[in-house]
Order: structure tokens, then C-alpha cells, then sequence
């Protein structure tokens, strides 16, 4: 399956580190188990065309009506090109708000109101920043068809928020699935399993 494929690339080129005995601090104060830098994968030339492909297959199926593709900045911005090329459509990106020299752009590239978009994330944990780009394209007339994402974390918390953008979210791979896949290739032990478990079921109290 799909989200097993990617979490084991993933794991392979260690753009995940799951680590819950010395657990990471998220920019929110969480601590966290896990830590996600997808931009890894852009080393990994294999992985990196796994990844676009999977990315281009997903919109095909989902939002194939789709006119162009947006990035979100910084960590979308490079994938969102890449499935962009894939499937031959136009492509911006979005940045979190207007510069605050120049043009003063946050819509950077050609963009016209009406288009169809698909907006290209790398990674969901609450799904915040990622429905303040959906929300910037609205406002400059996009039609958003949905988003799609590398990876997410799989909170209650982004399922509410996206459900409340009305926005539909389609995700290669989830948290379930790379627990699934870091057992199987003995990146973790059965020992850690409740405390990984523990953490996506409440991740604000976890740790403290």
C-alpha cells in the first residue's frame, strides 16, 4: 500500500526520527516523540520521484478538474514544482503573509482569480499554517479544490479544522502507518509502542 511505501522511504533516508527517550521540542512547546523534516527527501533522487508521482497520482484521482498547483512556504514549495512538472499544469506558491518589501506578493507567481487549485503541503500536524495559504487563495478568488500532503500526523484536532475550511485533505502516508512500518523494519521496540502511542492520542500533555 501507498502510505506504507512512503513511510518506509521516509524512515529509510531518516526524514523521520522517532526518539521517545529523548524527545524533541516542537516551535508549539510540545514534546514530541517523532520529529518530520520531509525536505530530506529532495537528496534522495529515488525517493524524491516516488514521492512527486505518488503526489501527481493522488490529484489525478481526487482533484483531477485541477487548473494549477500551489506550494505552501517554504517546505511545499519544492514539491509542489515537482508534481506541478508531473502532470504539466501551471504553479505558484503561497507564502504564511505579504512580503514586506518589493511587490509586497504572498501569491507568488502567475495566478488569475477563478483557477482551480490543489494545494501541495509536505507535512500536517494541526493543519494552522497549511488552511492560512487555502485561506489567502480564497481571498484572491482561487476556487481550492483540496490540499494533498506528504505526511500528517493524523490529529482529531487537523481533521476539525480542515472539515471546518471545507477543505478535503489527501494524505500519501499517516502516523498509523509509519508505526506500522518502523516495527517492521525493527527501527523501534515493542517497548516504545505505548509511549508513541500515548503521544498521538494526546500529544499537549505528553512528556510533562
Amino acid at each position: 500500500m501507498i502510505n506504507s511505501q512512503i513511510a518506509r522511504h521516509l524512515l529509510e533516508v531518516r526524514a523521520v526520527k522517532l526518539r521517545p527517550e529523548e524527545p524533541f521540542t516542537w516551535s508549539s512547546g510540545w514534546l514530541s516523540p517523532i520529529y518530520c523534516d520531509n525536505r530530506v527527501t529532495l537528496s534522495y533522487p529515488e525517493v524524491r520521484t516516488f514521492i512527486k508521482n505518488a503526489l501527481a497520482d493522488a490529484i489525478r484521482q481526487h482533484f483531477p478538474t485541477a487548473d494549477i498547483i500551489a506550494g505552501v512556504a517554504t517546505a511545499g514549495i519544492a514539491q509542489g514544482a515537482l508534481v506541478a512538472d508531473v502532470l504539466n499544469l501551471p504553479y505558484c506558491y503561497v507564502r504564511p503573509e505579504p512580503k514586506k518589501h518589493g511587490m509586497g506578493n504572498q501569491i507568488e507567481g502567475r495566478f488569475e482569480a477563478g483557477q482551480r487549485v490543489v494545494v501541495i503541503e509536505d507535512l500536517i500536524s494541526t493543519g494552522g499554517s497549511s488552511l492560512k495559504v487555502v485561506e489567502a487563495l480564497r481571498q484572491a478568488g482561487a476556487d481550492v479544490l483540496g490540499m494533498a500532503a506528504i505526511f500528517t500526523y493524523g490529529f482529531p484536532l487537523a481533521d476539525e479544522n480542515f472539515r471546518n475550511a471545507n477543505v478535503p485533505l489527501v494524505c500519501l502516508s499517516d502516523y498509523s502507518a509509519l508505526i506500522e512500518e518502523a516495527q517492521r523494519m525493527n527501527y523501534v521496540q515493542a517497548e516504545q509502542l505505548s509511549s508513541l502511542g500515548a503521544w498521538r492520542e494526546d500529544p499537549g500533555s505528553w512528556g510533562r
